[in-house]
């Protein structure tokens, strides 16, 4: 199966109290699910042309507080295809070895043209 990793570095745009999640100078959850989400780019199948995939479900563990400056390793590993499903598992790790977060992302292997005519952006 597909893997991919990805090294940041906690900025002060990336806090809780800077993404409207919290009032906190920490590590967002929702920023931590982008960083996890873009992983799951990284380690996706090549897909045919005319294709992309889309996030459909999210399981995220936000476990422990990274300030501002900690660096971080956010993994991807395709842990499961079937059919037009694609299933991650997702982790997060700081410059400690501490385990930040985890989880599990699916997503969907659509047609982009089809996708968007969908949503009227065609």
């Amino acid at each position: 199966m597909s893997r991919a990793e990805m090294v940041v570095v906690v900025e002060r745009d990336d806090t809780a109290e800077r993404v409207g999640s919290g009032d906190v100078p920490v590590l967002a959850t929702p920023r931590l699910l982008a960083w996890a989400e873009a992983a799951t780019l990284k380690a996706s199948p090549v897909l045919v042309e005319g294709q992309t995939s889309v996030g459909t479900r999210v399981e995220l563990e936000h476990r422990a507080a990274s300030p501002v400056g900690t660096r971080l390793t956010i993994s991807a590993e395709l842990v499961e295809a079937d059919g037009r499903r694609l299933a991650f598992a997702v982790k997060a790790v700081d410059e400690h070895g501490t385990v930040i977060g985890e989880g599990r992302i699916e997503r969907a292997v659509v047609d982009r043209a089809t996708f968007l005519s969908r949503i009227g952006n065609a």
